[in-house]
């Protein structure tokens, strides 16, 4: 799969005039001046007079490029430049605060500077070290606060505890809410414009009667014909969660955080809670972001497929109008070491959605297995008198 042309930041710069019209030569001499590699995978782009873009021939990918006054392109600046020019009022978290890295999970945790960490708030290990530079490299957009009060989450957590038939009987009793802390966790969201076209091999079913061994059998077979279609579709607030610290599977358990109740960022927000600066950074981000586009796109166009089934989906995409945030989510956080391993439950701090992880009791599971044994093997007895 083509990685993906990550969005550029919006520095706040005006919107570029349309490009001068091309040289003498026209867009022939254009194309000819230089090779052009696609970001996306890698193949020659070539200059498209329609989209004033560089446009891939094998992906269709659509690259920012303006003409220059002698014709030459000048492709817009990457995401790495446009990072790197961000003016310091967009960088860093507008408030003092102390950041520790912790040695086993790789969490970075950042908090006041009037507290003093002892062990690392997402796995409980004490190998943590102090970091040099506690500055984001770029301030969240937005945050969402927490809602769901702390007494909430510990019943929630307890109740969540005692549904777990399978765990083992001393985590019930521990129930382990006195280890329920809130954090906020950084998220990437991407929003896209897409414009697809796809074809594929449609399947009818339909049956025929043949003869076996002398009997009659009724044959599923398929009859296959080609179709194609288009769509277009938008993508808003693709989540992609920039934390080392907890578990992404837990975090897709308890989302979405909804957009709706975002706020703007305001160190006010976070004074006194624990924030994790990202660990995935912006690009990553997007690449992840246009993997899960393209896997929804392509279900997407699978659904317009009127047909039984069917076989060789082609999707030719075209994104445009990407754009990007970064965000802070509430998150409500149970860690606890049991045996060997580190075990987490999380709680969404805006909706209450909870989710998590916990050891199984091997005991319970073998006499349950036996327990079902010994069920069918009555139930065989009595079928057989």
């Amino acid at each position: 799969m083509p990685d993906v042309v990550p969005p550029v930041p919006n520095t706040g710069a005006a919107t570029p005039s349309p490009p001068p019209a091309p040289v003498a030569g026209g867009a022939g001499e254009i194309a000819a001046l230089a090779k052009h590699s696609c970001p996306a995978c890698g193949a020659e782009a070539s200059w498209s007079p329609a989209k004033q873009a560089l446009v891939c021939g094998y992906c269709g990918t659509v690259s920012p490029a303006k003409l220059a006054s002698d014709g030459s392109l000048i492709e817009e600046r990457d995401l790495a430049a446009a990072l790197r020019q961000l003016p310091e009022h967009r960088k860093g978290w507008e408030a003092e605060r102390v950041a520790v890295k912790c040695q086993s999970c790789q969490a970075i945790s950042l908090f006041n500077p009037d507290r003093v960490a002892q062990n690392c708030e997402f796995c409980g290990s004490p190998q943590i070290v102090a970091q040099t530079e506690g500055r984001s490299p770029i301030v969240p957009e937005s945050v969402l606060p927490f809602k769901i009060p702390e007494a909430t989450v510990r019943e929630s957590v307890r109740r969540w505890y005692a549904s777990r038939w399978f765990a083992p009987n001393r985590l019930k009793k521990l129930a382990l809410t006195d280890r329920v802390h809130g954090l906020y966790v950084p998220y990437w969201t991407f929003d896209a414009q897409v414009a697809a076209q796809w074809q594929a091999e449609a399947g009818d079913f339909y049956y025929e009667t043949v003869m076996r061994n002398g009997k009659s059998e009724r044959i599923q077979k398929v009859r296959w014909r080609h179709v194609s279609g288009s769509l277009e579709h938008f993508f808003d607030d693709v989540p992609v969660p920039a934390t080392r610290g907890i578990d992404h599977g837990l975090l897709r358990e308890i989302e979405p955080f909804p957009s709706e109740g975002l706020l703007p960022y305001d160190p006010g927000y976070v004074a006194g809670w624990v924030v994790e600066q990202y660990q995935i950074d912006l690009v990553a981000a997007a690449e992840h972001a246009r993997e899960s586009m393209d896997s929804q796109l392509r279900g997407l166009c699978a659904a317009q497929i009127r047909a039984d089934t069917h076989r060789n989906l082609q999707v030719q995409a075209d994104y445009s109008g990407q754009t990007f945030k970064h965000v802070l989510a509430p998150v409500w956080l149970v860690s606890y070491t049991y045996g060997a391993k580190v075990f987490q439950v999380v709680v969404n701090g805006f909706t209450g959605k909870i989710g998590g992880k916990r050891p199984w009791s091997w005991v319970k599971i073998f006499f349950a297995v036996l327990a079902a044994i010994l069920v069918l093997l009555i139930v065989l007895s009595a079928s057989g008198n």
